[in-house]
């Protein structure tokens, strides 16, 4: 009998078949597989963040692209699937949270590599207080802070990512701000 190996279409489509008439995929493997290396990273990355551990990070990522596959919905543009995709994987993070909320977040120690001149041990010095000091935002301050600072998301992406209302990220992300700032300053939690 001849085998051959199935690509990702070939079980989407078999899931598919087997799922029903409800379930409608909208992307094939290329669009796929283009889409996840032009998302991946960022989305994996603001997970890190959220969860605090990059192996958390790692299973939640493969069940954001799950979900949101399984979703079989149509966008209007590339900026509606990223969004879609984040707050996928807000919903993802804040699940996780909730399962393991007795449990203490993992701090990242994670250092980069140096270009030379720069000053080493501040620079660390600056990460370290940083990490320590976004463990103790609440997840959603987390979020907000990420997508807003290191993704460049706009208000109204930022709003449909975590489900809030648009006119409120201003203000809760004034908020985060200022206590990040006081965790930095030695403000304590």
């Amino acid at each position: 009998m001849f085998t051959r190996d199935m690509t990702v279409s070939d079980i989407q489509r078999l899931q598919a078949e087997a799922a029903g008439p409800d379930v409608a995929l909208v992307m094939d493997e290329d669009t796929f597989r283009a889409f996840y290396d032009r998302t991946a990273r960022s989305v994996w990355a603001y997970l890190s963040r959220l969860t605090g551990d990059p192996h958390l990070a790692d299973d939640l990522l493969q069940d954001v692209y799950y979900r949101f596959l399984r979703a079989g919905a149509s966008y209007e543009s590339e900026a509606h699937r990223r969004n879609s995709l984040f707050r996928i994987a807000t919903n993802l993070a804040r699940d996780a949270y909730r399962r393991h909320r007795g449990r203490p977040l993992h701090v990242s120690e994670d250092i980069e590599p140096v270009a030379s001149g720069e000053d080493v041990a501040g620079r660390v010095q600056r990460q370290t207080d940083l990490s320590r000091a976004m463990v103790h935002l609440k997840p959603r301050e987390r979020a907000m802070l990420w997508l807003a600072y290191a993704e460049g998301s706009s208000h109204r992406e930022i709003a449909d990512a975590l489900g809030v209302k648009p006119g409120s990220v201003k203000l809760l992300l004034f908020r985060a701000r200022r206590r990040l700032a006081g965790l930095l300053k030695g403000g304590g939690a």
